[in-house]
């Protein structure tokens, strides 16, 4: 068997012709395996979805009960017979529940990676290399220009902020799914201890992840009281970045500008942004964590996918590994 007879791409997503189900399908299918929760690989309308319980939960809490026709929880580590094809969940350490999957039929293994980061989380469970013949990595940040600082230190650049300006509220925009729990974590382990201050919109997730056992320490409604507004001096407020663009956070005290994201990186986007404080921490692996990751898998073949893939396939090119981009489409960096 040919590892494109088992797995390859359709306009609904990749899809396993022996197994008879898709992988991250962005449109509705039969049956679809996902492999975390951000939108962009989670959507609603599918006949059957199985994922990992944090997944369908999430699924559940952002797009309400009935989401698909049936669901089917698996747990890390877990596999499955679909149609006589294996596939097994595996640790993706990009945000709670996310996991990479893997399928093998034939003698061969194919690894989907899902979105994926090698950082240290205390918010969701590690990644961890699985051996495959065939390895489809994201490419998010697969520039050789993309090295993330360590997350703590950003989060030191932060709290300096903080300290220096204690008049201000600091305003930080994080994705609603994964970036802000991980944020909030970060600030708990550096030490701060007082009330974080979060938009509505962060309030169902995070309260999850709570539900979950991660402890946030003291979340608080980012509410505003008329002639409240010091009240939120010397306060970290986190909502979805599009938030701080609208009346909302011109509400408090001379707020600055935070934006938690691999994409500060680059200075013209933050300047594009407005954002005054930019934070590099993200939920995917930079070049080299990238790079690493393919060799660790030991993959002889390498499919790329929703990011800067042209990079990457060179990089793999003069490996000496095949590979080539699969180009699919409807994939979105809600998660950076």
């Amino acid at each position: 068997m040919r590892a494109r007879d088992l797995l390859h791409p359709r306009p609904e997503g990749l899809y396993c012709p022996p197994g008879d189900f898709f992988i991250d399908p962005v449109k509705p299918v039969a049956r679809a395996l996902i492999t975390h929760g951000h939108s962009d690989h989670a959507r609603a309308g599918h006949g059957a979805v199985l994922a990992t319980r944090e997944t369908i939960d999430i699924m559940g809490l952002r797009y309400g009960e009935g989401f698909a026709g049936s669901i089917q929880a698996a747990t890390l580590g877990e596999t499955f017979d679909l149609n006589g094809v294996t596939v097994g969940f595996h640790p993706a350490g990009h945000v709670l529940g996310s996991a990479q999957i893997a399928v093998e039929h034939g003698g061969i293994r194919i690894v989907a990676s899902g979105d994926y980061k090698r950082r240290r989380d205390a918010t969701c469970a590690p990644f961890e290399p699985v051996a495959c013949d065939v390895f489809i990595t994201e490419a998010t940040f697969g520039l050789p220009v993309f090295h993330h600082p360590d997350d703590r230190q950003e989060i030191a650049r932060l709290l300096k902020s903080v300290g220096q300006f204690p008049e201000s509220a600091h305003l930080v925009g994080a994705y609603a799914l994964g970036k802000a729990q991980r944020v909030m974590k970060l600030l708990r382990e550096a030490g701060f201890d007082r009330p974080i201050h979060i938009h509505g919109a962060l309030a169902k997730l995070t309260s999850y992840y709570q539900g979950r056992g991660i402890d946030l320490g003291d979340i608080e409604p980012a509410t505003l009281e008329p002639g409240a507004k010091s009240d939120f001096a010397g306060a970290i407020v986190i909502g979805p970045p599009s938030a701080f663009a609208d009346r909302w956070a011109r509400r408090f005290p001379e707020p600055i500008s935070c934006f938690a994201s691999g994409w500060m990186r680059i200075r013209q986007r933050a300047k594009q942004r407005g954002v005054e404080l930019p934070l590099i921490i993200s939920d995917h692996s930079d070049w080299i964590e990238l790079t690493e990751t393919i060799l660790e898998t030991g993959a002889s073949e390498v499919w790329v996918t929703h990011g800067r893939e042209e990079a990457l396939v060179r990089w793999c090119e003069l490996a000496g590994i095949a590979a080539q981009p699969l180009h699919l489409v409807g994939y979105e960096d809600e998660g950076d």
